[in-house]
């Protein structure tokens, strides 16, 4: 098979997922650069975006914070907390109002219990720990004689749980977007079609770099089993 990085593998399963992911990458930075330079009409800042999606789904026990970083934003679930970077916290862009909302779609996630996002929280220990040792195992694995491939099959064992985490996560970030935007739309955050189309464009590329790292790594699990296999065949 030749080495691991450079075999015809790579070409077939890894370059298509390497390709998705540098689009999505640089659809998101264009997307979020656009519509961070065009005030909403209703001069509304990140962290009353957040607020608005938060009140009008009755959830009252979360906190909303700045955070350093660029597209650093996140809802952090073991403190209930919104963290929102410098260019959403306190701007009123339509990109910091659907960042914002996004994030408070989480929020709202977590506060009525959505099983997907359930899911992924329950199986979090066990991919930090499949993470961890996955490559580690799979290396060992490679290297050893042939007769030693159930090693490699372990450690193809473990990676899949980070699999299983990335395709877990679609669903969970589709439905804060899709929170997010029927929030901002019933309680006119954005009142022009324009400003909206704009908070549904950067979130949907958003969307989609979590659709190339889900990809991404099914095509690495799909190139590891044909590894496998092959060596099992020797």
């Amino acid at each position: 098979m030749g080495l691991y990085y450079f075999d015809r593998t790579y070409i077939i399963f890894i370059l298509p997922a390497v390709i998705l992911s540098l689009i999505a990458s640089c659809m998101v930075n264009m997307r979020f650069s656009k519509y961070s330079k065009i005030p909403n009409r209703r001069g509304i800042t990140g962290a009353q975006a957040a607020y608005n999606v938060l009140s009008a789904h009755g959830v009252t026990n979360v906190r909303i914070e700045r955070v350093r970083g660029n597209l650093t934003d996140h809802f952090d679930p073991r403190t209930n907390t919104i963290r929102l970077s410098d260019k959403v916290y306190d701007c009123s862009t339509i990109a910091a109002v659907g960042v914002a909302a996004h994030e408070a779609g989480h929020a709202v996630q977590h506060a009525v219990g959505y099983v997907p996002n359930k899911i992924r929280s329950a199986i979090v220990p066990v991919v930090n720990i499949g993470s961890k040792l996955s490559w580690i195992v799979i290396i060992v694995g490679l290297v050893l004689p042939v007769q030693y491939v159930a090693v490699l099959y372990i450690g193809i064992a473990l990676f899949a749980l980070t699999v299983l985490f990335s395709v877990v996560t679609l669903p969970v970030e589709f439905n804060a977007s899709r929170r997010a935007l029927q929030t901002i739309k019933s309680t006119n955050m954005l009142s022009a079609e324009d400003e909206y189309s704009g908070a549904r464009a950067v979130l949907s590329a958003a969307a989609m770099t979590y659709v190339a790292a889900a990809f991404s790594s099914v095509m690495n699990l799909l190139r590891l089993l044909v590894i496998a296999s092959s060596r099992n065949r020797r």
